[in-house]
């Protein structure tokens, strides 16, 4: 079994700053591709930003040049680093990670999400 374990949500003001952090444990051989998703209220859940393990990523159009995702394989962590907060950015984020297990099982697996909130 796998699992992801995210900190670092909370509240913060339109231009400030927030840094995610998403911690995997568990029985793991590889992690592949780790990202960060989000979903506000009343809408659906959309990807933030991607990244594989060789540092390859990708970012939703609407937080490019504002949020920076990073990971350090030694810890099975991935970050997020948000800046220029805007009052839109209000979601919970969750953390996913596709997972190899050492018994070459594959998990796609979800972080039980924490809030960010965003006040003028």
């Amino acid at each position: 079994q796998v699992q992801l374990v995210e900190s670092g949500g909370g509240l913060a003001q339109a231009g400030g700053s927030l840094r995610l952090s998403c911690a995997a444990s568990g029985s793991i051989f590889r992690i592949n591709r780790m990202g960060w998703y989000r979903q506000a209220p009343g809408k659906q859940r959309e990807l933030v930003a991607t990244i594989t393990s060789s540092g390859n990523t990708v970012y939703a159009d609407s937080v490019k040049g504002r949020f920076t995702i990073s990971r350090d394989n030694a810890e099975n962590t991935v970050y997020l680093q948000m800046n220029s907060l805007k009052l839109e950015d209000t979601a919970v984020f969750y953390c996913a990670a596709d997972i190899t297990s050492w018994q070459m099982r594959q998990y796609d697996v979800w972080g039980q999400g924490t809030q960010v909130t965003v006040s003028s």
